[in-house]
């Protein structure tokens, strides 16, 4: 399943830490925002990880990308590598 995960995290040192644990998991798109391809295995093991990172003024999103939804997605500008690969903007 390809998952969008995105956070806000104002201490540098823990917004380092979950970045670099992200970019185990994905490909960065954006500053904070990361397109992953998980088996619920590894995004359970992920959220748990992320968990044990972060604080309750902190906020990591995870939004699930459906078949139809990828897609019809597209980008505008620099060109990013994709998760999915060439074929993944259309």
């Amino acid at each position: 399943m390809l998952i969008l995960i995105t956070y806000d995290i104002s201490n540098d040192k823990r917004r380092n830490k979950v970045s670099a644990l992200l970019e185990g998991y994905g490909s960065r798109v954006n500053f904070s925002v990361f397109e992953c391809i998980l088996t619920q295995t590894k995004l359970d093991k992920l959220t748990q990880e992320i968990q044990n990172l972060i604080t309750k003024t902190d906020s990591v999103r995870f939004y699930y990308i459906c078949q139809n939804c990828i897609k019809k997605s597209f980008y505008i500008g620099k060109e990013i590598e994709a998760v999915m690969g060439d074929d993944f903007f259309i």
